[in-house]
C-alpha cells in the first residue's frame, strides 16, 4: 500500500509541477497546449489524489469522483456570492476554484481524467512494460 501511495503522491506532485508551467511557460508553448493544458492537467491530478487518498477503491470510481467533483467546480463558476469571489481573488482560490465558465473546461477535464484512468490501468494491470518487450 505505501509504493501505491508514493507512486500516486509522485504522480500528483509532477503533474502539479506540470500544470503550474503550462501557466507560467504558455507564451512558449503552442497556443493550444498553453490553453488546455491547464485545465486537463487540474482534473489530472484531482484523480491522482483521490487515488493518494484512497487507493484500494477501484479505479472507476475514481475516475467518477474525479470528473464529478471537476464538472462541479466548473458549475460553480456559474454562482458569484461575493465570499466565493472573494475566495477567487487568491492564488490558492483561483488554482481551485477558477473563474468563469467554459464549456472547453469541460472537455479537458474529461481528457484528463480519462488520462488517469488509462495510466491507472496501466499501473494496476502491470501492463508498462519497456518497449522492447512488448
Amino acid at each position: 500500500m505505501k509504493n501505491i501511495r508514493l507512486t500516486y503522491l509522485l504522480l500528483s506532485i509532477s503533474t502539479m509541477l506540470l500544470g503550474l508551467c503550462s501557466r507560467h511557460y504558455g507564451a512558449w508553448l503552442p497556443g493550444w497546449v498553453a490553453v488546455y493544458a491547464g485545465d486537463t492537467l487540474w482534473a489530472l491530478l484531482v484523480y491522482w489524489l483521490l487515488g493518494l487518498g484512497w487507493p484500494s477503491c477501484p479505479a472507476k470510481w475514481r475516475a467518477v469522483v474525479a470528473i464529478s467533483f471537476s464538472f462541479f467546480i466548473e458549475v460553480s463558476q456559474l454562482y458569484h456570492p461575493a465570499w466565493l469571489e472573494a475566495a477567487r481573488n487568491t492564488t490558492l482560490g483561483s488554482l481551485v476554484l477558477g473563474h468563469g465558465f467554459l464549456w472547453s473546461d469541460l472537455v479537458c477535464y474529461t481528457v484528463g481524467v480519462l488520462l488517469g484512468y488509462v495510466a491507472d490501468q496501466g499501473l494496476a494491470t502491470k501492463q508498462l512494460k519497456p518497449i522492447t518487450q512488448r
